[in-house]
């Protein structure tokens, strides 16, 4: 099927240089391997062929989350894809379900979170600073799924809207600050998770977890080796991106109950061998 302007392609020309580019009807786009003309590139499909005006070939492909992350607006540094991937299945994030990304940035994480939720799910996102949420906002826009989340321009200290929510996503540079308030917008069980950059931070978050309080919390770090794809010299490559961030996750529990009983109730064992006499 043919694209129409307006339409995203991601494309790859034949030395592996990438784009991203919005089709636009009579524009060329040049690179050093020569101009594309987006007329040729509305005319055909993904996964489609093309030619620059000097012969050298262009690929066609429909960009993914992947993509858009890469490529996309910013003014804040994004998380990365091994980091967003691996927090979103630990979060357990699913369709339907009510989420709150809490340091909004450029939208990177928003935007995972939004693809996971559905079209019955909502994303809350919280950011203090408006330029952000306006780039956030464009980028959200541009991955048709704005629609899913909800941008809210305030600080923290101020507290949430929402409550009952399953799962939480908390990346400031003080989280340690907020954990309380992220215990009472989550909902039993609920889910969070943390992004600290430094081990200083960690520390400090984990004993907020404690008292706030929170269970079952587990420290990550992501760590992925990219190879070269060539059969004649397969290898790592030369460079590797390496830390990134720290990753918290735990979940809420409520402070344990005490429990008064009776002196003057007798266990079962006590009404058994009174039965018996």
């Amino acid at each position: 099927m043919a694209r129409s302007a307006g339409d995203r392609v991601h494309i790859v020309l034949e030395d592996g240089k990438e784009y991203l580019l919005t089709l636009q009807n009579n524009h060329f786009f040049s690179t050093h391997l020569g101009n594309i003309s987006h007329n040729l590139m509305l005319e055909n499909d993904y996964g489609d062929v093309v030619k620059t005006n000097r012969g050298s070939k262009v690929y066609l492909f429909s960009p993914g989350i992947v993509e858009n992350i890469k490529f996309m607006e910013r003014q804040t540094q994004v998380m990365y894809p091994k980091d967003i991937g691996y927090i979103v299945l630990y979060l357990d994030v699913k369709n339907g379900d009510r989420v709150i990304d809490v340091g909004l940035g450029s939208g990177s994480m928003c935007g995972a979170l939004a693809r996971m939720v559905g079209s019955t799910g909502k994303v809350y996102a919280y950011e203090r600073r408006e330029d952000f949420a306006r780039v956030a906002e464009r980028n959200l826009a541009r991955w048709n799924v704005l629609d899913r989340v909800v941008i809210r321009c305030r600080d923290l200290g101020d507290g949430f809207e929402e409550e009952e929510i399953d799962a939480l996503f908390l990346d400031l540079p003080d989280p340690w600050e907020h954990i309380k308030t992220c215990w009472g917008a989550l909902r039993g069980g609920g889910r969070i998770a943390i992004a600290c950059p430094t081990a200083g931070k960690v520390i400090k978050t984990l004993q907020a977890l404690e008292e706030s309080p929170f269970f079952k919390t587990e420290v990550w770090e992501t760590l992925i080796r990219e190879y070269k794809n060539s059969p004649q010299s397969f290898r790592p490559v030369d460079r590797m991106i390496a830390h990134t961030t720290y990753i918290l996750f735990s979940r809420k529990i409520y402070r344990e109950k005490k429990v008064v009983i009776d002196p003057e109730e007798r266990s079962d064992e006590h009404q058994v061998h009174a039965s018996l006499s």
